[in-house]
């Protein structure tokens, strides 16, 4: 695993490797570095089970709250 990998920002192009969907967090499994991408519904779903077995868990569900910046002429 490469730390640009690892620190790289999530965006739209990434996608839920469950259902599709945008993803917002990015899971490095400790014990192959392979990594898994969720949208926050199922990140959450497999927490409990895949946090304990990764490496990183790099979570952006926070921009799910962000306001979009609108440009006003």
């Amino acid at each position: 695993m490469t730390t640009a990998v690892a620190d790289r920002t999530l965006n739209a192009l990434d996608r839920c490797d469950r259902c599709g969907a945008q993803a917002y967090v990015r899971v490095v499994l400790e014990s192959s570095g392979g990594e898994l991408l969720f949208c926050g519904h199922h990140a959450r779903a497999v927490e409990a089970t895949l946090k304990p077995l990764s490496s990183d868990w790099h979570d952006e569900t926070g921009k799910l709250h962000e306001k979009a910046a609108v440009a006003i002429d």
